[in-house]
């Protein structure tokens, strides 16, 4: 009975003593209280796209092109409160796969994920609505209260069986479309923005200023580097 009395004090006072610790300054936990993206669940990736024409699942190695901005897995923040984690786009789902345990899944498009910045190329990918067929994805070029965003597509076009045995079959591809830019300002998206009169009427409290730049800068609005040049000048 002693023995259990004293087994059960010493278990209080340690109990107690840990819940009032407090570390000495400048000690840091030798444990990570950020989150892995191992604890997500996500959604598999897909490797393949069906063919209506072939009838039949066609995988992404059987295609010529890719379906990616870029192959290879890279590492990225892709939360606050998240470790890094290697990530790739896949630019024709518009998906963001992590690798866990080795297999590749699908990032959940939650706002909590919408910011995924790359460690190697500070590259970011934004996670945007924008109201139109491209809401999803985009790499923001400049930020700031206005912002310039670029939309990178890639479509797949099916393979087309040959007519006759004198014609050849055509296989699938993957296609790199243009890219698609948008600046953003506090009344909402300017998509595939096209000359200075459009520009002009979004900002006329700039008009004087925004003329005056237009003079001295030969702006191309199909020009990415040009583009980035308006938008920096619009932040000033």
């Amino acid at each position: 009975m002693k023995r259990f009395i004293t087994s059960a004090f010493l278990i209080i006072f340690y109990s107690i003593n840990a819940q009032s610790y407090t570390p000495p300054n400048g000690y840091q936990p030798s444990y990570s209280s950020a989150l892995s993206v191992n604890s997500l669940g996500g959604g598999h990736a897909v490797f393949g796209v069906k063919s209506e024409n072939s009838n039949k699942v066609l995988k992404y190695d059987e295609i010529i092109g890719s379906p990616y901005f870029d192959k290879q897995f890279h590492l990225a923040s892709v939360a606050t409160d998240y470790e890094k984690a290697s990530v790739r786009y896949n630019s024709y789902l518009d998906e963001i796969e992590f690798e866990r345990d080795g297999k590749p899944l699908v990032l959940p498009k939650e706002e909590k994920f919408s910011r995924i910045k790359f460690s190697n190329s500070n590259s970011t990918i934004v996670l945007l609505e924008t109201k139109d067929d491209l809401t999803g994805y985009f790499f923001e070029l400049i930020s700031g209260s206005n912002a310039l965003y670029k939309k990178n597509k890639i479509k797949f076009i099916d393979a087309v069986p040959a007519l006759n045995s004198y014609a050849t079959d055509r296989p699938a591809i993957f296609k790199i479309l243009d890219p698609v830019y948008y600046i953003k300002t506090e009344n909402g998206f300017i998509k595939k923005p096209k000359n200075q009169k459009e520009i002009l009427e979004q900002f006329p409290d700039k008009k004087e200023a925004l003329s005056a730049f237009f003079k001295e800068n030969k702006i191309k609005f199909d020009k990415e580097e040009d583009l980035k040049k308006l938008v920096s000048f619009l932040n000033q």
